[in-house]
């Protein structure tokens, strides 16, 4: 597990003076975090290459920039491939020879073997760049879900690559902010990939490889793209199916050579994965996060679930006051602004997983791919609608949209009346068109959310609704918010977090299952919770998970209000923000005229992003990354 950041010259030779090569040191200095343990560095006519590495498997034989082939191979890369034992053992038989037992040169190796269509056989997460140093070919890619992050700035003289922005920016003037992706943002509360709020600055995108050859322009290119071929199967024998994949996919990602421990939750999501984990380690270590506010502390079930398992578990309670005082660090680490309120205890739970372990386990990505979130019920509740004739639609639409905001029926009437595509943008949906016209004055009609969404559903025009809305959430909600918090709230503190959910094998399961054993018998994920009933409590079976709750919604009301109104009031944000408006959906919030909270949350963590990176007016000592 590392931190990279690379550059190539275009056309010309490179010559960096000492200036040049300090400021690549530099870039690669700004996330020591994802990498205490080491640092290496390369440099040649035509690239500079910089790295940092968190020892997991082998420190001395995966030193990056990694060699091969009598130095005609680089690569600096981040991420662990858990095939690579099996693959190493496929590449001796083709001849191949390797130097070091790690998985940084099983993918060089593979690379020679297979060339760009070597990432087909990658079972894990990664980003990396390999320069071939005799053709004088750049090749890159990244994970097939986006577990691993990866920017690259693209300017007149040459291309620069990091796993984190913030080192793209070093030495830069701050970068224009980009209005299209500001819109984005303030639908999804994240910005969507390939986007950035850095005018300038992109991301390769999931399942996508970049090509860039001597004097040749840079190619981007799909190699995977989620899809669903649900099969007719029995609950039992999907079942069955679920559980030998899962235990394969925990088992896999456990291979390390230094403690590993697990994050739980009360849901069922991170006890399956941690009943798993037992399997392979019985003294696995567990992590628990929660507030002292009523109804978002889920501390006391988790332990119940540990003991019922027999771990071993941590818990740490936040307070309002810790959640502040370390909120300006937390938006700093995450590059461009994610408003979900769950970062702060990820966060949080994460500094406490990192005084004993180096890596820990996760339940992301299984809402997603089994069907779990509540929404995805919906269709079965908008069903009446489908033999309601486009003329009656509309004319229950018109009727519906003159009924008073918060009406009990309106919201039910305008989505039964609303084509899915217009309706459903994801797990998050922040402000709608219209109202983005009152929040932003930089508002565009060029630029709806359904740029982003519409060639989605254009891909899942032959699924069934359920399956629709699941490849929208892994398409745009799991990359662009879940997997992002989950990256950079663990590596701010020098932790690994591996995500057993997120692999191709259980993808390959999870694909196969029709809307009938996902969304059934009342609950989400059924075919899911039926292959669990022998591996978890029965206490978290159906139970609903709260999900790291954070209590926005009462603080901004009370502890947090003043400091939300300095924000406003201070923030340089005036060329974007309709602050008066903003104002109003606080007043009316506090007032509780209505619940505001993840609205005026995504306002303020753009304000406060753009302080930190734009106007630079809020400072703090960046911590040095974690020693053991």
């Amino acid at each position: 597990m590392c931190g990279f950041c690379g550059y190539i010259a275009k056309n010309n030779e490179l010559n960096p003076g000492q200036n040049e090569q300090n400021a690549m040191i530099d870039r690669a200095e700004m996330i020591t975090h994802r990498g205490p343990d080491d640092a290496g560095y390369y440099t040649d006519d035509r690239v500079q290459l910089a790295f940092r590495r968190l020892s997991i498997i082998d420190l001395s034989g995966g030193h990056q920039p990694l060699p091969y082939e009598n130095e005609r191979y680089y690569i600096i890369y981040n991420g662990e491939v858990y095939n690579y034992v099996e693959l190493r053992n496929e590449l001796i038989k083709k001849g191949y020879s390797f130097k070091t037992t790690s998985d940084t040169e099983v993918i060089l190796a593979s690379y020679v073997d297979r060339g760009e269509d070597c990432v087909k056989d990658f079972r894990g997460m990664f980003a990396f760049i390999i320069w071939d140093k005799q053709e004088k070919t750049l090749f890159a890619a990244r994970d097939i879900f986006g577990i691993k992050p990866f920017y690259y700035m693209e300017k007149e003289d040459g291309i620069f690559f990091a796993s984190e922005k913030k080192s793209l920016l070093v030495g830069e003037d701050p970068h224009p902010v980009s209005k299209k992706a500001l819109q984005y943002y303030m639908t999804f509360q994240f910005v969507p990939e390939p986007y950035t709020l850095s005018e300038e600055i992109k991301r390769l995108e999931p399942g996508h490889y970049l090509l860039k050859k001597d004097g040749q322009p840079l190619e981007i290119k799909a190699y995977w793209k989620p899809t669903f071929a649900p099969a007719r199967q029995t609950v039992d024998e999907a079942k069955k199916k679920i559980q030998d994949v899962l235990v394969d996919s925990v088992k896999m990602h456990m291979r390390s050579d230094v403690p590993v421990g697990a994050f739980l939750s009360s849901g069922i999501d991170s006890t399956c994965i941690v009943a798993l984990a037992k399997r392979f380690n019985e003294n696995i270590k567990t992590f628990t996060v929660g507030f002292r506010s009523k109804g978002y502390n889920e501390i006391d079930i988790a332990r119940d679930s540990a003991e019922k398992l027999g771990v071993e578990n941590h818990a740490v309670e936040i307070t309002a006051e810790m959640f502040m005082n370390e909120l300006p660090r937390i938006v700093w680490h995450m590059d461009d602004p994610v408003a979900d309120p769950a970062a702060i205890p990820l966060y949080f739970v994460a500094k406490e997983a990192r005084k004993q372990v180096k890596v820990v386990l996760s339940g992301e990505g299984s809402d997603e791919l089994f069907g779990g979130y509540n929404i995805y019920r919906e269709p079965i509740a908008l069903k009446w609608f489908d033999g309601v004739p486009n003329a009656g639609k509309r004319l229950i639409r018109t009727i519906a949209s003159r009924l008073p905001v918060g009406m009990k029926g309106r919201s039910y009437l305008l989505r039964g009346t609303t084509p899915m595509a217009e309706r459903y943008v994801g797990n998050a949906f922040m402000f709608n068109e219209t109202e983005k016209k009152y929040v932003l004055k930089t508002f565009s009609h060029d630029h709806p959310f359904t740029d982003i969404t519409r060639p989605i559903y254009n891909d899942a025009a032959g699924y069934d609704k359920v399956a629709q809305m699941q490849l929208i959430d892994i398409g745009t909600w799991l990359r662009g918010d879940i997997l992002v918090k989950a990256d950079r709230m663990t590596m701010a503190h020098s932790l690994e977090l591996r995500v057993p959910f997120l692999d191709k094998e259980v993808f390959e399961v999870a694909r196969s299952l029709p809307a009938s054993l996902k969304t059934a018998d009342g609950t989400t994920k059924y075919a899911f919770r039926e292959a669990m009933r022998d591996i978890v409590p029965q206490s978290i079976l159906f139970r609903r998970k709260l999900g790291f709750p954070v209590p926005i919604r009462v603080w901004l009301k009370d502890e947090m209000y003043d400091w939300a109104r300095r924000l406003i009031h201070d923030s340089q944000t005036d060329q974007y923000i309709n602050k008066s408006y903003t104002l109003k959906l606080l007043e009316d919030h506090r007032s509780g005229k209505r619940d505001n909270s993840r609205k005026i949350w995504t306002i303020l963590m753009f304000m406060l992003w753009h302080q930190i990176y734009i106007e630079k007016t809020v400072r703090f000592d960046k911590e040095p990354a974690f020693q053991a």
